[in-house]
Formats: C-alpha cells, structure tokens, sequence
C-alpha cells in the first residue's frame, strides 16, 4: 500500500522488500521441510542435480553455506547412499562429490514437490508481472553489489566513521 502522497520511498520499499523476503523464505523453507530433507541436505543435492558432480567447496560456493554444514551433509548424504565421493580426475587432492542412482531420484522428487510448492505462490502474478518484477530485482540487486564495491574500494573517511 502506498502512502497517502502515492510516492513510495526508498525506505518503505526497502521495508516491503525484506517482509516479503522473510515470509518468502519460511514458505520455501517450510516446503523443503515438508520433503523430509534438512535444508542443508536439500540445497547439496539441488546444487548436485543441476550443476553435476562438484567438490565441496564448489556445492558451498554455489549455496552459501559454511564450509562445516557443506561437510556435514554431505557426510550425512554419503551415509544415506545419496551421494559418493570420487577423487578428481584432474587434482589429486580434491574429492568430487556425485549424486548415486537413489541420490538423483530423490533429488528430482524433492526439487519437483519444490518447485510446485513455490509455482502455487506465485501463480498470483501474471506473466507480465513476473517479468517486471524479476528484472527490477536484479537491476536493483546489481546496482546495490556496485555500491558496495565501490565503498569497499574507498576507506571511509575519518570524520563519518561511526563513534566519531
């Protein structure tokens, strides 16, 4: 709803953004629930299916997650038959982690419910809606990650540092 002068401000949208983000978030999180999965467990195996064999650190790059919980589901996975662990074909070092035949069909079903569960919501917006929306959250969201390089890349200045 907007304010009574029909301007939204920075703020307010800012506001609606992360409200619907944090209730966007437990649905989503609800519905991995509802797969049986943890969402750790639920986000390798995701990454797995889509993206194909990767180390761990490649599963934790791509999902965010610390490098602990990474290793710890996937030793969960691996003792569940979901998964094995391959030594790398092109480093010696590194171990490539593999969805197994049970592993993959697990991870089609649980993403599918998933999926079906995310398209329920969002079977409110038109198409068209769809489209403006996503383009001006990631026009939005690639104009804030150029900020905060930007501001990285300059030291704040003495006289604006907080408790000055």
């Amino acid at each position: 709803m907007m304010k009574k002068s029909g301007v939204i401000t920075a703020p307010r949208l800012w506001l609606v953004i992360a409200k619907s983000y944090r209730t966007l978030s437990l649905l989503a999180e609800q519905s991995i629930a509802n797969t049986g999965l943890c969402l750790t467990d639920f986000v390798a195996l995701e990454a797995l299916l889509h993206k194909g064999p990767l180390t761990i650190s490649e599963i934790q790059d791509r999902v965010r997650l610390a490098s602990g919980s990474m290793t710890a589901a996937v030793d969960r996975l691996e003792k569940l038959g979901l998964v094995v662990r391959k030594s790398s074909p092109t480093d010696r070092r590194a171990r490539v982690v593999h969805l197994t035949a049970d592993g993959k069909g697990l991870a089609l079903s649980c993403f599918e419910r998933h999926a079906k569960d995310l398209e329920a919501v969002m079977s409110e917006l038109s198409q068209k809606e769809k489209e403006q929306l996503y383009g001006s959250i990631k026009k939005l969201g690639l104009l804030a990650a150029e900020q905060l390089r930007h501001r990285k890349s300059r030291p704040m200045a003495p006289e604006s540092k907080p408790g000055k």
